[in-house]
């Protein structure tokens, strides 16, 4: 055994690695335990080729929308989901965003890459759904921006964390309808001035946390086809689904 490996050794024994959402003590960092994992609804099979979220049947071709997609169509080309807006899942998703657990942006983007890899074009721009200013400050940090630098890591392409700007401070939007959402977040974002050369004509992946109307996301989309990118895909850690 090498000293390296005798102080790993020792490290682990001190501070033993432990789920990610339950503390149960696991064999490596940034894992689920058992239990924890079978909680988690990972999106796998058949799921919106829009939105990702999981579909009856077993059909994988890539070309099925659900009923949201089809009701409201999405200015954005594809779009996938790593897991459902449930259980563990709904768990990971709180604790990253309001809980300081950014340490979740590892293992997150990894499941992410999964499920966005085979849909992403080869010169993609990765770019986060923006905070505004007076959000950031309180939060401290964008969750969305942590889980783009680390997928950006994870697929080896750029990244731009201020490619957008959220240029007006709205409300909560729980408990909303997906109307509200839409008017609410219509032109509340924005590209950066100084950051239009880097997406002229050239593909953009979107992350975001969790999908539940699209109306962030699409808020988003619109300001990068406005501003002359080229198609825009979208990828979230988790997306809400009805039977949630």
């Amino acid at each position: 055994m090498t000293l390296l490996q005798g102080f790993q050794t020792a490290l682990n024994f001190v501070y033993p690695a432990r789920c990610l959402t339950c503390g149960a003590m696991v064999d490596s960092d940034f894992g689920l335990c058992g239990p924890c994992w079978r909680d988690t609804a990972f999106v796998g099979g058949a799921a919106c080729d829009r939105c990702g979220v999981p579909l009856p049947g077993v059909d994988v071709s890539g070309s099925l929308q659900c009923d949201g997609c089809l009701a409201v169509p999405r200015p954005w080309v594809q779009g996938r989901a790593a897991l459902v807006y449930r259980d563990t899942g709904r768990k990971l998703v709180l604790a990253l965003k309001h809980g300081d657990r950014q340490e979740i942006a590892r293992p997150a983007s990894l499941w992410m890459a999964n499920v966005v890899q085979s849909i992403a074009p080869e010169n993609a721009l990765i770019a986060p759904v923006p905070l505004h200013w007076l959000r950031l400050m309180k939060r401290r940090y964008n969750q969305s921006a942590l889980l783009a630098k680390a997928l950006s890591t994870r697929l080896e392409k750029e990244w731009c964390p201020d490619l957008l700007q959220r240029v007006q401070r709205t409300s909560s939007l729980d408990g909303l309808g997906g109307q509200e959402r839409f008017q609410m977040l219509e032109n509340s974002i924005r590209v950066h001035p100084k950051r239009r050369h880097r997406l002229a004509g050239r593909s953009i992946l979107l992350v975001d946390d969790v999908m539940t109307s699209g109306a962030t996301l699409t808020a988003a989309t619109q300001a990068c086809l406005d501003a002359g990118s080229g198609t825009v895909r979208v990828v979230t850690l988790a997306r809400v689904a009805k039977d949630t």
